[in-house]
């Protein structure tokens, strides 16, 4: 089955061709970073309305560099949620008017679905294994015995990972996005320079907190008597890059060792990360459990995620119609009454 994929929930337009759910053909993501850099985060109305310029050519190059043509196309898959609404139904609109025009079936997919899933392009993870889905709008763990089979077993309470690494950066005066350029300060930078705090990592459950996190690293560099140089900079990032490392990672495995799980998969766009990836690795190494990153460029947010689901649920005759509404907000657990 070939199969058009179409995302588009925050600021990246995305379209891909997947045949059979797990070849990619081609994988197009237009990002919207310089637009929104200059607003130190992501305007909705502005996403939206370059989610409107840029979808019809996303989708075109997308089926240009996969080497097919339109009527070729068996199948749509589109993000349904979560995200921005408005950014949501630029691309939830445009694959229903495909899918009704090509008369072809519509698979409506789960944003984090996707993430989880992205390893099953690259190498797949039997069943059942444990997910960390962490990315600037999520961190969740989840138990997943299959696809549209997930039970939540932890998830953040107030800023994701990914938010706390764009509000870190902002109050450094880094720019945003602030994700990378914190993992290339910390590379060199010291990551015991400074104690910041680890929170929630000795509560017996597996939720995460952030906010507490941002808010230390703002006291300390107003504590500061003296001008932040280079190195400073380098060890404030490693110093908080260590804390939320630690955090992710120990709560990972310490879910996993309670649902008996040997097999990890961590998704989304902090999973590009390389010090939470080393971390992993290292940990992977010690506690014989196998660890799945997709490719970076399967991480941060993209079209290609979405074959894997919309592949599986267009086989199983789980079709959406032309009824199917945008969700700003979708836990990933209601897929598993369908």
């Amino acid at each position: 089955m070939l199969i058009l994929c179409i995302e588009s929930s925050c600021d990246e337009t995305a379209a891909a061709v997947i045949r059979d759910g797990r070849e990619i053909l081609s994988n197009v993501v237009a990002s919207q970073v310089d637009v929104h850099a200059r607003y130190g985060g992501v305007v909705p109305e502005l996403a939206s309305r370059k989610h409107v310029e840029a979808i019809s050519v996303v989708i075109n190059s997308a089926l240009e560099d996969a080497g097919v043509s339109i009527d070729q196309i068996e199948g749509i898959g589109v993000t349904r949620g979560p995200g921005l609404i408005g950014a949501l139904l630029v691309g939830l609109s445009t694959a229903k008017a495909m899918s009704w025009m090509l008369d072809v079936p519509l698979a409506a997919v789960h944003h984090m679905e996707g993430h989880i899933l992205a390893p099953f392009l690259e190498e797949a993870p039997d069943f059942p294994f444990l997910a960390l889905a962490v990315s600037g709008g999520h961190t969740h763990l989840y138990r997943v015995d299959g696809i549209g089979s997930y039970r939540t077993l932890g998830q953040t309470l107030d800023d994701a990972a990914g938010e706390a690494y764009d509000k870190v950066a902002k109050l450094l005066g880094l720019g945003y996005p602030g994700g990378a350029v914190i993992d290339r300060l910390a590379a060199l930078g010291n990551p015991e320079a400074i104690a910041f705090p680890r929170p929630m990592l000795h509560k017996p459950d597996f939720n995460f907190s952030f906010s507490g996190l941002k808010t230390a690293v703002l006291q300390y560099v107003k504590k500061c008597q003296e001008p932040i140089d280079d190195q400073h900079m380098a060890d404030i990032a490693a110093s908080f890059q260590a804390a939320v490392v630690e955090v992710l990672t120990r709560k990972t495995f310490r879910a996993a060792a309670a649902e008996g799980l040997e097999r990890i998969v961590v998704a989304g766009g902090v999973a590009c990360n390389s010090g939470l990836r080393a971390r992993f690795a290292d940990l992977s190494a010690r506690h014989s459990v196998k660890v799945f990153f997709p490719s970076p460029v399967l991480c941060g947010d993209n079209a290609a995620m979405l074959g894997v689901s919309a592949n599986y649920y267009l086989e199983n005759g789980q079709h959406a119609d032309n009824t199917v509404n945008a969700v700003s907000n979708w836990t990933l657990d209601s897929l598993n009454a369908n």
